[in-house]
């Protein structure tokens, strides 16, 4: 998506959903994202950090958080991320001026030392992967003593709350494959990896943003009929792709609205 500019195009330069203060609210899709962006940095005190903070953003995507941080809070940011296409979009994006950078590097293979961080950044990236363990470690390894970690992700229900346990499983495998995400935690589950954590200070403070964000789901699809230029900058074939992932929106949608799926925050202190 980040080749093609469908995405970007579209949402804008936050590839995350939006926050909306009440949920019957109309507010713009991409005025949410970055409201998201103010809403967790003050929820977790990241805000409390001195400008000229070393922050790390864990899934950078093309930055568009990082350069929130670096231009309203003052942070030096580093945004990781494994695709080549979005460091060099990213930086596209980026005027000399703002203070952050971005880097190819694995989540799971930080290539820094122990406590090299301030704060630590990481939005909407553990979907993406398999081993959330080594995920919570290597975030909490590079922060320092007294830092702040600010997470918040697509979190499952936890099983054993399960009541439908054939419908959540066909649900949850669909949603799954179609945008080839190896596995979602629950909110419980994520904090026990920050907790078990080999690095861990031995509290995790976690909540459920649900109700917050949801109207993402629908406004992502609104997008397409607010910004028709979108179809006729990009061509037939764009509209097309976007048409196709309609049904998988949908689903998620129905997923958090029926408590399948959460979205959890995280945050503690190194």
């Amino acid at each position: 998506w980040t080749k093609d500019r469908l995405l970007e195009t579209l949402w804008g330069e936050h590839i995350h959903l939006g926050y909306y203060e009440k949920i019957n609210e109309k507010e713009d899709f991409r005025r949410a994202k970055v409201e998201f962006v103010h809403k967790l940095v003050h929820w977790s005190g990241l805000n409390k950090l001195p400008k000229g903070s070393n922050v790390i953003d864990i899934g950078c995507g093309i930055g568009g958080s990082s350069r929130i941080l670096a231009n309203d809070y003052g942070f030096n940011v580093l945004g990781i991320t494994i695709s080549k296409e979005q460091v060099k979009r990213a930086n596209q994006l980026t005027s000399p001026e703002c203070t952050c950078r971005f880097q190819e590097m694995n989540a799971l293979e930080l290539d820094f030392d122990d406590g090299t961080f301030d704060g630590v950044w990481s939005v909407e990236a553990g979907a993406h992967i398999l081993e959330k363990q080594i995920y919570a470690d290597e975030m909490l390894r590079v922060l320092r003593p007294g830092g702040v970690l600010a997470v918040a992700d697509w979190n499952r229900r936890n099983t054993k709350e399960n009541k439908n346990k054939l419908i959540d499983n066909l649900v949850m495998k669909q949603l799954l494959d179609q945008w080839s995400h190896p596995e979602f935690s629950s909110i419980e589950g994520f904090q026990k990896n920050l907790l078990n954590s080999k690095y861990s200070v031995g509290k995790v403070d976690i909540d459920d943003w649900t109700q917050f964000t949801i109207p993402s789901w629908n406004d992502s699809i609104i997008e397409g009929v607010r910004r028709p230029n979108v179809w006729i900058k990009l061509g037939p074939l764009s509209l097309l792709q976007g048409i196709r992932e309609i049904p998988t929106i949908l689903l998620m949608r129905w997923a958090f609205a029926s408590g399948l799926m959460r979205f959890g925050v995280f945050r503690t202190r190194g």
